[in-house]
This record gives C-alpha cells, structure tokens and sequence, in this order.
C-alpha cells in the first residue's frame, strides 16, 4: 500500500458525502456508505459497498501540518476517485 499527497480535491469530494451512514447510486446501483471524522478532523475514513453486490471502496485521509496524505485501502486510487466523483444520492 502506498499513502501519496492528496490533491486539492479530494478532501472537498469526501466533503460531499455526510457523516455517518448514507445510500447513494453509483453506476446505476445502490451503494450503502459511511464516512467517519476522527481525531478532531485530523483523520476520514470512507467505506462503501455495493449492495447486492460485491463492490468495496474503502480509504482513508489523513491532514497533518505537512499537508493532506490519501491512502486508498487495497485499491488503486483511481477506483476510489470515480467513486468519489461519480456518485450521486438515490432517489
């Protein structure tokens, strides 16, 4: 695994979805997902799973002093970025 420099926009893309549990689509399926805030903003965690199905996107952002570092978990970050960018909430 590797942890590389967030860019300027994912910070603002985990913005998107709210704290705590939500249903979104992505792809034209049903997702259940959870972001949590820990450690007085320092740290967010996403994860998310296709429901009925057997899709997972799951990272973490860690912002310290030095600036942002996104860390996908066991994913290429790309996959977690088009979730991220590609989803939107259900009807």
């Amino acid at each position: 695994m590797t942890t590389e420099a967030a860019g300027p926009g994912v910070a603002d893309l985990l913005a998107r979805l709210p704290v705590g549990h939500s249903e979104v689509r992505y792809r034209g399926r049903r997702w259940s997902v959870t972001r949590t805030v820990q450690q007085h903003g320092r740290v967010e965690k996403l994860w998310a799973e296709e429901l009925g199905g057997r899709g997972v996107v799951s990272a973490n952002l860690y912002r310290g002093a030095t600036g942002d570092r996104f860390r996908p978990c066991e994913m290429p970050a790309a996959v977690v970025l088009d979730f991220l960018t590609g989803w939107s909430p259900t009807d």
